[in-house]
């Protein structure tokens, strides 16, 4: 089974979200081609951009490619270089690491705050409901491409009503904020999670680890939902280092960027 699944997070833009002129719309599509090129590889990391090349390549002009390079590098996919221009950024494993090391603790902070302050009935009930849907999936013999797709949904789904449920502004910009640094959103990995020998073990503790979160919420027991998140986050660190190191190259968009430890 082997899925698109896009490491880069938030949510990529829509046309139907973009301004209606045209050079908005150009800028957008442009994005998505050039990022689909970075992930793909066809940009390979530490090369230059060269902006005319980029302009003959897709047919459009260089105003919207200037507009798509800016979004890029702001999506941490580009680096600015000093005399001008941007190169496709490579990341170390550190570096992605402590990505996803971070979302789990600002994860982790949002469920005990949740805990502690008591988590709004609706939210509760629809986390519930998916948690629900998802050991649906889990109680099929195996999943098809149809089902893993519908997990990832539901993962994505659990996940943000869990940060909904600290009730806290502040923490919501900053679980927004890491989840779109490059490779530490919640499905950055799970691709190799689902190709893995031990794919149905890992998915079951996964959805243990939800239950757990969840009951810590309900049960006020702040100081367990927030130990119990952070040690979930640590399954999309042996995702990564799998992803990195494993049969897993073309499997995972983007992963090329990674440079292994030595």
């Amino acid at each position: 089974m082997t899925l698109p699944i896009s490491p880069i997070s938030p949510v990529l833009p829509t046309l139907a979200s973009e301004p209606a002129e045209a050079g908005g719309s150009q800028a957008v599509k442009a994005q998505l081609r050039l990022r689909e090129m970075i992930l793909a590889g066809d940009l390979p990391g530490g090369s230059r951009i060269a902006e005319l090349a980029i302009v003959e390549r897709l047919g459009v002009s260089r105003t919207p490619i200037r507009a798509a390079l800016m979004r890029l590098e702001q999506e941490g996919l580009l680096e600015a270089l000093p005399n001008g221009g941007y190169a496709v950024k490579t990341f170390s494993e550190r570096d992605v690491s402590e990505a996803i090391e971070l979302r789990g603790t600002i994860e982790g902070l949002s469920a005990r705050l949740a805990a502690e302050r008591g988590a709004a009935p609706l939210l509760l009930g629809e986390a519930n409901a998916c948690l629900a849907q998802i050991d649906a999936l889990l109680a099929e013999p195996a999943l098809s491409d149809d089902d893993f797709s519908r997990y990832v949904a539901l993962n994505e789904k659990f996940h943000a009503l869990l940060g909904e449920m600290s009730g806290s502004a502040v923490i919501a910009r900053e679980l927004e904020r890491v989840a779109g640094l490059p490779f530490a959103s919640v499905s950055g990995f799970v691709v190799v999670q689902a190709n893995s020998p031990k794919a149905r073990d890992m998915f079951i503790v996964a959805q243990h680890q939800h239950r757990q979160v969840l009951d810590a919420i309900e049960h006020r027991e702040g100081s367990r939902a927030e130990a119990l998140m952070r040690e979930h986050s640590r399954i999309a660190q042996q995702n990564m280092r799998a992803a990195v190191h494993g049969p897993y190259l073309h499997q995972v968009p983007g992963v090329r960027l990674i440079r292994k430890r030595s």
